[in-house]
Order: C-alpha cells, then sequence, then structure tokens
C-alpha cells in the first residue's frame, strides 16, 4: 500500500524519482528451512534476484513493473505461486530471466542493496522503508510508513510533506501505533 502510495499520489505532484531497493526477509530473518515462513520469505527471495537480473539488463522502469506486476499477482489475484516466466513477459521481460531466481551469483547485489538502506534506519525494522537525499545532501531514510489504504490525494501530499519534516528533523526516530484493520487493496489496478 506504501509503493501505491508514493507512485500512484506523491511521486507524480513531488516530482520524485523513485528506485526500488530490495530487502530480503530471508537474509534479515534467517528463518529455519523447516518454519512455513521460509518458504514465503525464500520465494520473495527469488523474486528479489530476479529484480536484480532486470535491473542490470533492463534498467529502473522495467525494475518498477516488474514489483507491481508481482505486487498485483499476490494481492489482488491472491497467487502466491505464480510462474515467474509469465510475469516477466507480462511486463515485455524476456521470461528467460526467471532463471535468476535460483542463481545465488544475484545475492550479493541484495545483500549490498539491502544493507545500504539499513544503514540509514538500523536493522530493528522491516519493509517498508523510505530514503531520500536532504537538501545538504545527506541520505535519510525511516521504516514506513504502514498504511491500510491509500488517502485520497490531498491527505496524501499533506501525508507525504509531514513525513519528510519527521525524517529530517534531527532527534525523530519513531511513530507507531497497533495496526487493527488489514490492508485494502481495492480495484486490481491495470499494470
Amino acid at each position: 500500500m506504501t509503493a501505491r502510495w508514493v507512485v500512484d499520489e506523491v511521486a507524480p505532484k513531488r516530482d520524485l524519482h523513485l528506485i526500488w531497493q530490495p530487502i530480503s526477509l530471508l537474509f534479515k530473518n534467517d528463518p529455519d528451512p523447516a518454519s512455513d515462513y521460509y518458504r514465503g520469505v525464500h520465494r520473495g527471495h527469488q523474486a528479489l534476484r530476479i529484480m536484480e537480473a532486470v535491473r542490470a539488463d533492463h534498467g529502473e522502469a522495467k525494475v518498477h513493473d516488474w514489483y507491481f506486476q508481482c505486487g498485483t499477482r499476490i494481492h489482488h489475484d491472491g497467487d502466491r505461486a505464480f510462474e515467474f516466466a509469465d510475469a516477466l513477459a507480462t511486463i515485455g521481460v524476456d521470461p528467460s530471466l526467471a532463471d535468476a531466481a535460483d542463481d545465488t551469483r544475484w545475492d550479493r547485489e541484495i545483500s549490498t542493496r539491502m544493507d545500504a538502506g539499513l544503514e540509514l534506519v538500523g536493522n530493528d525494522v522491516g519493509t517498508p522503508i523510505i530514503a531520500f537525499t536532504c537538501d545538504d545532501g545527506t541520505k535519510r531514510g525511516i521504516f514506513g510508513p504502514v498504511i491500510t489504504r491509500v488517502p485520497d490525494t490531498e491527505t496524501s501530499l499533506r501525508f507525504w510533506d509531514a513525513m519528510v519534516v519527521f525524517i529530517t528533523t534531527d532527534g525523530f526516530w519513531e511513530l507507531k501505533r497497533t495496526r487493527t484493520t488489514r490492508p485494502e487493496f481495492g480495484d486490481r489496478p491495470a499494470v
């Protein structure tokens, strides 16, 4: 939901250039391979390997397409076992890049990019992480926001502007409350 919020409501109106970075819950949480959790995060890690292969061959625009293609299939279609090759073909990328799913050579790139993001926010967070370069040239990041629905445009922009103030204020660390609703994904987007 945070990605949809930034892409659909904020980026066009705040002239943001987005770069998608990986965070591997397989690497971060190091789950027991016998656990149910492991299967899910391993599958997500495979998608990240493909993401880095897509980035290497096609650049950031196709990384964006890959990210939203996966998210749409998982969250709107309820398909966590979709064929990677089919999803790649849908975004106009050579389906053979699906072979990257099992190619551990991409793991170093995933770790490097993930570590750069965690360096900005600390290790006791998950996803999403938003980071940007401030006017003074420093990089800042924050875990979140975790949202369950995309606000209307006016609220989205006020929300973004407030978040920027929080992130750029020295000494600010955290806002939090317990989630009481599940994400509301809305209609399936045209991807």
